[in-house]
Order: structure tokens, then sequence, then C-alpha cells
């Protein structure tokens, strides 16, 4: 029987994931010496000791079947641009975007355990594992999403090789190349503009009055007649839909535009409504605090170990 305690040894052993330790135990009828060259065989190990470093670099990819009906996102970071650039990094990169667009996994977890698209002797985790233990950096698959439609298209776009990455699903009964130009100019507005939601009806009620309470300050502070003030707020709250709601935003390509008045002329044009149904952007390591190495400070901390 494999105990808790050995489990708990094996993992400050080696770093290895719970899970990964207690197959090892039951692998080697619980010794915990094999166990450990068990996990180092498997490259676990490796990967365990590499998982304390930052990755914030990475690939975003994108996929979209042929008839544009599905497509998968996924965000896929490792440490350095180098490795990033990698063949091996990128091609499994957009394997993973082709297999997010089918995936049933609920959420990362999940999908890391699923059966990998290129190679169903091995899960996507194992995959990854041993990406790391080759190129010697840390990997993480951190996002990803998928769409699907059944009236309508979904294009993506890519910028700065991988930096930022966008799917935009639109509704619309025709599909012709005028409706594929148009998906792929909402999917760079996006990823431009970085819109905070599709429209009114998506912002957060909360985060409104927040602002307006902000506005209202900030309109006094400014010595404004109190009377005048709920004019100027609600001018204020306006321009704040018109900056984080993507179908009210300018259009990049022609400032004498919205995003709602290009799709109303392009309605026109191809004979048929087109609606925004959603969108999503990955952005390569947002949120992730890059810890910022300072490399004479290293060096010099790492010549008093010496001593």
């Amino acid at each position: 029987m494999i105990t808790a305690q050995a489990v708990k040894e094996l993992r400050e052993r080696t770093g290895a994931g719970m899970m990964d330790c207690k197959k090892a135990l039951s692998q080697t009828d619980g010794d915990l010496e094999k166990a450990i060259e068990y996990l180092r065989e498997k490259g676990l190990a490796a990967a365990a000791k590499k998982a304390g470093r930052v990755a914030a670099e990475g690939l975003v990819s994108t996929y979209v079947s042929e008839d544009l009906k599905t497509a998968g996102i996924v965000e896929f970071n490792c440490e350095t641009d180098f490795v990033a650039a990698n063949e091996d990094f990128s091609v499994l990169a957009k394997n993973l975007a082709k297999q997010a667009a089918t995936s049933s996994a609920a959420g990362i977890e999940d999908f890391v355990e699923e059966k990998y698209i290129a190679d169903n002797t091995v899960t996507v985790k194992e995959v990854v594992t041993a990406l790391i233990a080759k190129l010697g950096e840390n990997m993480n698959v951190r996002r990803f999403s998928k769409f699907s439609v059944d009236k309508g298209l979904i294009q993506s776009y890519i910028h700065g090789g991988g930096r930022i990455g966008v799917l935009v699903e639109l509704g619309c009964e025709v599909q012709n190349d005028s409706v594929k130009e148009v998906a792929k100019d909402v999917a760079m507005q996006v990823a431009a503009a970085n819109p905070l939601f599709l429209d009114r009806n998506a912002v957060d009620q909360e985060a409104v009055e927040k602002e307006k309470e902000i506005y209202r300050v900030q309109a006094l502070n400014e010595g404004k007649p109190e009377k005048i003030v709920d004019k100027m707020v609600e001018g204020r709250v306006q321009k704040y839909y018109k900056e984080v709601c993507l179908v009210e935003q300018v259009w990049v390509k022609n400032p004498d535009y919205t995003i709602t008045k290009y799709l109303q002329e392009k309605s026109k044009e191809v004979g048929a409504p087109i609606t925004v149904n959603r969108y999503v952007r990955f952005e390569r390591g947002e949120g992730i605090e890059k810890k910022e190495e300072n490399f004479a400070e290293e060096v010099q901390k790492q010549m008093q170990q010496v001593k």
C-alpha cells in the first residue's frame, strides 16, 4: 500500500506532482529510490525543478476549420523567446489550438489530461513534460477557448508573431468573401483596440456605478456646480462605453466609422444582417508577473554563497 507519507517524501525530493509521485511509487512497489529514478526517466522530476520559473513568453496560437464553423485558441507559455521560436514548440502550440477546437474539457486541468490530438497514446500533459525535458525550460498550457457556429462564420487573427491572438464569431445567413473580410476586420479591431466588452449589455453594471462615482468626484474636485455634475457624469459614462464596448469603438481602419456603422454598411452590401456574436482575445503573458533578473546581483549572490 502506498502511504501518504511516502508520496509526500517523494514530492519533497523530486518536486514532481502528487499524482505523478503516487504513480511512480505504484510502478516501483513503493521503492523510493526506484521511484525517483522512474520520475527522472519520464522527465517528470526534471520538469518539476523548472516549475518554479516564470513562464511568461511563448505563443498564442489559433485554429479555424476549413468550413469556418469551429475554432480554437490557446496560450502556450515558456520562459524565453528563444524557445518560443523553436519549431517543436511552435508545432505543439498549433496542435493544441486545433485540439482546443474540438475539446470537451471544462477547464485547463481537464484539457491537459486529454489524449494529445497528434498522438493518442499520450496526454497533452505528457507531451508538454517531454518537451520541457528536451528544451530545458518550464512550459505551461495556460488557457484555451473554443467557438462553434451554425449560421455564420469564425475568423482568427494573429498579431506580432503570436503575441496576440483573436477569434471572432459572426452571425450571418450569408457566407461569402465579404463576410469573411468583415470577420477579419473585426478580429484586427479586437487585437488593436482591446475592447473589454462586446456591447453595453455585457458591461458589468457595478463597474459602471464605480465609474460614475469616480467621474462625480472628479467633476466636484474641478469645482463644477453640482447642478451640472450629473450631466457631466452621464457624458463621461457615454465616453466610457465608446472606449470599452467593441461595437461602439471607432474603427481603426477608418475613423469616420464605428464598428456598428461598419457592420450596418456591410449588411446592406451582402443583403443580410451581420452581427458579432462573441470574440476572445489572448495576449501572451498578460497578468503574469515576470521577475526581472539583475544579472550582476545574481552573480554577486552566487559568489557570496561560494565563499
